[in-house]
């Protein structure tokens, strides 16, 4: 059986999108060129990189706006998560030019220009994206991971407490483990991440009522390091930043889900 299709929406995702970009402003803003130069945790980026990337991911809005729309949507909420590896290497060097980036004036024009265009493209729009044609309304969904995901590998880089837009991050962790049951679809094992999403995976005997006889529970924060990499789960495990009971409650041979 196919998993359901989450519906997000639309007005609280772009809200979403908005608050935590402008935590991300804020925090960016106040960044010494120390701390700029250190080690990001993301591959071999430091936080410079990091910051331009994200100020990239959230900019290639506008760039895919200002192209003719996209025949047919090729990507969805659902399949997107599977997409960004085949094209690692041209998103690494993205957001890369010649010099240095200008951050406060790049966050300054990659937000204005973001709530201008989410006050105005309908979400049916299509884009013609690297990874083929998506809607308006889904792409601003995976912005939410975009942004979560970042924000997290900026507070583990350098120690900080940048905040997270609770909507933010209920959509990225719904997202992302809605990606989990595509990619191990079944129902022998209950994914928990409370308070944002229940999903069900892994081929096998489904559960229909009653305790579940596979569980796995984590918090919103471990689940998404584990599922784009930034944790192991042996690791998760060990520290009892997961907890797993059941034969088959190991999901170690279908995570990251998203790299």
């Amino acid at each position: 059986m196919a998993p359901k299709t989450r519906s997000y929406d639309p007005a609280k995702t772009r809200a979403a999108v908005l608050a935590q970009f402008r935590h991300l402003a804020e925090a960016v803003d106040r960044l010494t060129e120390e701390q700029l130069a250190a080690d990001a945790g993301v591959g071999e980026w430091t936080v410079r990189d990091l910051a331009e990337h994200i100020a990239w991911a959230v900019g290639s809005l506008a760039g895919a706006a200002g192209l003719p729309p996209a025949e047919k949507a090729e990507v969805t909420v659902r399949t997107w998560p599977f997409t960004t590896e085949p094209i690692a290497d041209r998103i690494v060097g993205a957001h890369r030019g010649d010099e240095p980036l200008d951050l406060g004036e790049l966050y300054a024009r990659t937000g204005e220009r973001l709530t201008e265009l989410l006050g105005v493209l309908p979400g049916d729009r299509l884009l013609a994206l690297w990874i083929g044609g998506m809607s308006v309304a889904d792409f601003v969904v995976t912005r939410t991971v975009e942004l979560v995901v970042h924000t997290d590998d900026l507070n583990r880089a350098l120690g900080l407490s940048v905040p997270l837009d609770r909507q933010a991050l209920a959509t990225c962790v719904r997202v992302l483990a809605d990606a989990l049951a595509t990619k191990a679809p079944g129902g022998s094992v209950e994914v928990r991440v409370p308070p944002f999403a229940v999903v069900q995976c892994v081929e096998g005997p489904r559960h229909t009522r009653g305790t579940p006889p596979n569980v796995v529970e984590t918090d919103p924060l471990t689940w998404l390091r584990l599922a784009t990499g930034r944790t192991g789960w042996a690791a998760a495990v060990a520290d009892a930043a997961v907890s797993a009971s059941g034969e088959r409650a190991d999901l170690s041979a279908v995570l990251p889900v998203m790299s």
